[in-house]
């Protein structure tokens, strides 16, 4: 008895250890299998048969082993309602929050902290545009955008909560009570309105000129923002290619202020203004970039071969469009068929659609392909404006502002209503910041105007209505070069850049957009608002555009590059300088050379190009320097480099740590906003620097060293320690991709601060190669570091000898749902390069179909 009590205790302890231990795991795969439910509760059906109200007959919808869905309907109501369902079955939380961004209704979501950003928005209007947009449509765009909203609602009342998205359980978490309210037609156009934003051209140019106006004389401001090199550097039509820009002695940044004096009527360039800009600036970068961030990567590639330089003697068209990367990406594929093309049935097309947006907005149907560049023409201008109370001073007379209210709501909070207050021209933007009133009393004195309170006032053609919500159809439908620019012609806002093949072998290229025509100036900095002699006269006819169809090269190639020459119309002074169209031409030239031909594999492996033209202008001079110490083992380290910004490149990434080091000892003094984000506008001016090696820009801020040869030397040395830091002592094991990484971050919780919910959503870190204005353009922001910041969004080749041989890639996946097999299962292929097939065909479509789901009408 006396030994068996203690046993029987340790007995009865190890019981209630093990009981507690079991009870612990089963709590733990409760709540994994808690956890694993909600995620996969919102996963989409994608086999077997659902019964939806609204349909008028079946639409069958097949999904490949990517999970790309092509929709087959009998009727265009049923393509674009199907649309609508299928693009909520997958991405509904992504149209959720675009709508509540452009709507400016974030604060709805996530509180207080979305104000600033709303008001905004609700300052520009884009909602209101959007609606006066969709009652100008044509009664059948309309039924298209109806047809298209009654699917996602369609699927909204099937689903709710975290059934839609688990993004929205981890929502409630800190809004509990939000539930989303039905589709509009006006959510899908508004989308168009962000578009327009992020693609906005010159706008950061201009605000940067001004800053810049207040440390420097206007022939220094020139140098940083130098012209393009007309005759040396190729336009999309007719542009001749040749050497670098030719240098150019201009004076280096001077120790005294500009010295041209502010006034009221012509330069509003002082201190007090420029704080305001400052201000603003801040202010834009604030609003959610839905495309990506503003900067010299944001652009994108595309050319077309005809036949006659072709293997198989029909057209090739490549396309990759660069954005900022997003999780999930900004495009999602589809293919929308009608089962025979007929007068009620008009569509057989595939490509690359926006989520809440019907339509096809980069792809092919089966007689043409298209693909998108942004032409980036200036249509933002800002306007200094004298104001009075509730009136504005303009040609000696003060006329009424337009006065609206807006009132925002806010999650857990009390609603927040601010004053709208706009000009002819546009909306005052400088009450979006509460400190431009303090910064706006500072203008008088600091430019010797009348005392009085000044405002900045913005004018861009996307606050004024237009008929791009329709062009989308019309280019979905075009069956040939007068079809597609009838449609171009539609397409006002965001201006782009349209390529277009056939299957009859032509090839074109049209510039289309609304592009103001100004009264004065050239917009390349604000001007005074309260004369008529500034401002706009109107618009360019669509005529005047430039344009051309089956040139004599045989091969077009857009980049960013200017449409036209310089006796063209005036269509922006901020172009892309040229570099990733030279290395294309130089590419395509290389294929065809000797009586060559392309194919389809020629094209996909020129977007993978590498090849750095920064480098190769620096190579030849670091190699004849006399240099000792860690610079002589960062040259023997360059010496026999190729120039080539591949991922496992020892020689990219130190050439990487040296070009961020250079641009930062070199302009480390010019003020803040405007210091090099890098890009091709650095690679110009400090490419134009190399043949002035005694020019006094030539001027280390770190150790006051002077002279091209010793400031060179010195950055080779600070970049190799700075390498070293980074990626260990052996320059052996360097790797550019162990610097240049892509982290894939969800637009609404990626960056939430909660490292649990950033895992649920963010995917990566992925090494790549590339850089900025290479032709694989996965740029990165030298103020920021080596990440990327712009990528490739999404990359396709398109065979018009046989359209089930194209090609395409996605960066993420074609589900928005986290966890989904097929949320981020294009991206291993995407950093590889690599590019999936593109069935079109209904044959083809249904050989690859992996599962097939068929939407019956309900009864």
């Amino acid at each position: 008895m006396g030994t068996d009590a203690p046993r029987t205790r340790r007995h009865r302890g190890l019981s209630f250890l093990i009981g507690l231990l079991v009870t612990v795991l089963v709590l733990a795969v409760v709540a994994a299998g808690f956890g694993w439910w909600t995620v996969q509760r919102s996963f989409p059906t994608t086999s077997g048969r659902v019964d939806v109200p609204g349909l008028t007959a079946s639409v069958t919808v097949y999904r490949d082993d990517a999970g790309i869905p092509q929709l087959v309907a009998e009727t265009d109501h049923d393509l674009f309602f199907a649309q609508g369902y299928v693009h909520a079955q997958d991405r509904f939380w992504e149209m959720d929050f675009r709508r509540h961004v452009t709507a400016g209704r974030l604060a709805e979501l996530f509180g207080q902290s979305q104000v600033g950003t709303d008001a905004f928005i609700r300052t520009l209007d884009w909602r209101g545009i959007a609606e006066r947009e969709y009652e100008l449509l044509d009664p059948e765009s309309k039924a298209y955008y109806d047809a298209y909203a009654d699917g996602v609602n369609a699927y909204l009342d099937e689903r709710g909560g975290a059934d839609l998205s688990l993004e929205y359980a981890v929502l409630g978490l800190q809004n509990p009570g939000y539930s989303p309210e039905p589709w509009s037609p006006i959510d899908s156009i508004a989308w168009l309105k962000a578009m327009a934003w992020d693609l906005r051209s010159n706008l950061g140019d201009e605000i940067d000129r001004a800053l810049l106006a207040t440390e420097l004389t206007p022939e220094q401001i020139d140098f940083l923002h130098p012209e393009y090199a007309w005759g040396e550097m190729p336009t999309i039509v007719g542009g001749p290619l040749a050497a670098a820009p030719a240098a150019t002695s201009i004076e280096p940044l001077a120790e005294t202020t500009a010295t041209a004096t502010a006034t009221a009527t012509a330069d509003v360039s002082s201190d007090g203004v420029a704080d305001a800009l400052t201000s603003l600036s801040a202010a834009i970068d604030g609003v959610p970039e839905l495309l990506g961030p503003e900067g010299g990567d944001l652009g994108s590639n595309s050319w077309v071969i005809s036949g006659a330089l072709t293997e198989s003697g029909r057209p090739l068209l490549a396309n990759d469009p660069h954005l900022g990367p997003a999780m999930p990406s900004i495009w999602t594929q589809m293919g929308l068929h009608c089962a025979e093309v007929r007068d009620d049935c008009a569509f057989d097309v595939a490509g690359y659609t926006f989520s809440g947006l019907p339509g096809v907005i980069i792809g092919h149907n089966d007689r043409i392909a298209w693909g998108f560049t942004n032409l980036g023409p200036d249509v933002a201008d800002l306007f200094l404006e004298r104001v009075d109370g509730d009136t504005y001073e303009l040609d000696g007379t003060q006329v009424p502002l337009t006065v609206r209210e807006e009132t925002i709501d806010v999650a857990g909070g009390d609603p927040v209503t601010i004053t709208v207050r706009s000009t002819g021209r546009g909306p005052i933007v400088t009450d979006i910041r509460d400190d431009f009133g303090d910064v706006a009393a500072e203008y008088p004195a600091a430019s010797g105007a009348p005392e009085g309170e000044y405002e900045v006032s913005l004018q861009w053609t996307a606050l004024t209505a237009g008929t791009t919500p329709q062009a989308i159809f019309a280019l979905n439908k075009a069956r040939d070069w007068q079809g597609f620019r009838d449609a171009a012609a539609l397409f006002d806002v965001p201006s782009q850049n349209l390529i277009y093949a056939d299957d009859s072998g032509n090839i074109g290229y049209q510039a289309p957009g609304d592009i103001p025509v100004r009264l004065s100036g050239d917009g390349t900095v604000p001007l005074p608002g309260w004369t008529s002699a500034n401002g706009w006269s109107g618009s360019l006819a669509f005529d005047e555009l430039p344009s051309v169809f089956n040139p004599a090269a045989g091969y077009i190639v857009t980049a960013n590059n200017p449409a036209a020459g310089p006796d063209g119309p005036l269509l922006t002074e901020d172009w892309d300088y040229g570099y990733r169209a030279v290395g294309i031409d130089r590419l395509i030239r290389e294929r065809i050379a000797d009586g060559g031909k392309l194919t389809a594999d020629d094209l996909a492996q020129m977007q993978l190009d590498t090849a750095d033209a920064n480098a190769a202008m620096f190579l030849p001079l670091i190699a004849e320097l006399d240099l000792d110490g860690d610079a002589a083992r960062g040259a023997a380290l360059l010496d026999g480099w190729n120039g080539h910004a591949d991922a496992d490149s020892a020689e990219a990434a130190y050439f990487a740590v040296f070009w961020r080091t250079l641009l930062d000892d070199l302009f480390a003094s010019l003020p803040e906003p405007t210091r090099p984000q890098g890009g091709d506008r650095w690679f110009n001016v400090v490419g134009t620097l190399l043949g002035q090696p005694d020019s006094p820009w030539w001027s280390s801020t770190a150790s006051g060293a002077t002279g091209r040869d010793a400031v060179v030397a010195e950055a080779l040395a600070a970049a190799w320690s700075e390498a070293s830091e980074l990626m260990g002592d052996d320059s052996d094991a360097w790797r550019w991709g162990e610097l240049h990484t892509l982290t894939l971050t969800n637009a609404s919780f990626g960056e939430s601060g909660i490292g649990p919910i950033e895992w649920l959503f963010n995917r990566g870190p992925y090494e790549l190669g590339g850089g900025s204005s290479i032709v694989n353009a996965i740029g990165w922001d030298v103020s920021l570091g080596y990440g990327v910041d712009w990528v490739p969004s999404m990359r396709m080749v398109i065979d018009l000898d046989d359209l089930d041989e194209s090609r395409w890639i996605n960066l993420t996946g074609a589900s928005g749902h986290a966890f989904n097999p097929h949320y981020d299962d294009q991206a291993p292929l995407w950093q590889r390069g690599e590019l999936r097939p593109w069935p079109f065909t209904v044959k083809a479509v249904q050989e690859a179909a992996s599962d097939t789901l068929q939407l019956r009408p309900a009864g």
